[in-house]
């Protein structure tokens, strides 16, 4: 069985600079908000697609009490669906005002060891990630979802309670690595 390591839960924020849809580059230690929920995702994923209106409404009906990042970590030379202009579509789209990054070297998912999009890592105040996973639980289809895992997650740990679920495997496509930059994997078994 093939086995991908997981960044294990009571991990410290990994933080990062990245450059936004201006260029501007963004810190993700920036954020004064009581939770940070760090957001693998990419333009052309069905899967993300189909979650993206979720991850939209929960940034804004979360406004000050979570901050939302988008981070797209995919080779665009190869899947120039997910280039910088497409991402600046994308966004404007699907009303995205959240920031939405770059991982153009793809340094941040490999330290993360992000292997979907969308995948979640979400932090609480001390920057501890406290649910690591997926948006729901069928995020390719949202007409048939009946477990917004994310939100759950997000209402218990700001009612200072522990996630339901604190992991749920994410449900996605898988990123786009550069040849040569694949993550390692190791067989179990």
């Amino acid at each position: 069985m093939l086995h991908y390591p997981e960044l294990p839960l009571g991990s410290d924020l990994i933080d990062a600079e990245l450059p936004g849809l201006d260029g501007v580059l963004v810190r993700l230690s920036s954020f004064s908000e009581p939770l940070l929920a760090v957001v693998f995702m990419c333009n052309h994923c069905p899967y993300v697609k189909g979650s993206i209106a979720e991850i939209v409404s929960l940034s804004q009906r979360f406004a000050g009490q979570v901050a939302f990042v988008g981070i797209n970590p995919n080779d665009y030379e190869r899947y120039p669906e997910d280039s910088p202009q497409a991402m600046r579509d994308f966004a404007d789209q699907h009303g995205i005002r959240f920031p939405y990054l770059l991982d153009e070297s793809q340094e941040v998912a490999r330290a993360y060891q992000a292997q979907r999009t969308p995948e979640v890592f979400l932090f609480d105040a001390k920057r501890k990630l406290r649910y690591h996973g997926r948006v729901n639980d069928t995020p390719k289809n949202p007409e048939a979802v009946t477990e917004h895992t994310l939100e759950l997650a997000l209402r218990a740990l700001l009612a200072g309670q522990e996630p339901p679920i604190a992991q749920a495997p994410a449900l996605g496509c898988s990123i786009k690595w550069k040849p040569g930059y694949e993550p390692a994997i190791q067989i179990q078994g």
